[in-house]
């Protein structure tokens, strides 16, 4: 089963839930913000996919951070606690299979990584 980590309030997951479910894809949804999101989880995530994938600089979450946090977003001992303490920062949908396989974002690539992890 694939795992779904985002916010469930988020377009882009709720358009990968419905395309799974549309695929019979069996998956559980885990928020970023109300599940437990763990450091572990995020390390895995960075070691799978590197921040520069991971972190979502487009967002308002990013534009609103002063630039010494932004800064802890380049330092690989700083980068984990920053997104814990603001997962929003996360770029969304995060998929994890169970062998830990990691694809990040829903775009059509991403597409394609998910159907072959199914």
């Amino acid at each position: 089963m694939i795992t779904v980590w985002g916010l469930k309030n988020c377009d882009t997951c709720k358009k990968a839930r419905t395309w799974l479910d549309d695929r019979s894809v069996l998956h559980s949804f885990k928020d970023v913000r109300a599940d437990s999101l763990s450091p572990g989880d995020i390390q895995a995530w960075l070691d799978a996919v590197g921040a520069d994938v991971l972190i979502n600089r487009r967002g308002t979450t990013w534009r609103g951070l002063d630039d010494a946090a932004k800064a802890r977003a380049e330092d690989s001992k700083t980068v984990v606690e920053l997104l814990a303490a603001n997962p929003a920062l996360i770029k969304r949908p995060v998929f994890v299979a169970p062998d830990g396989t990691t694809v990040v974002g829903f775009g059509k690539a991403e597409q394609a990584k998910v159907e072959g992890l199914t």
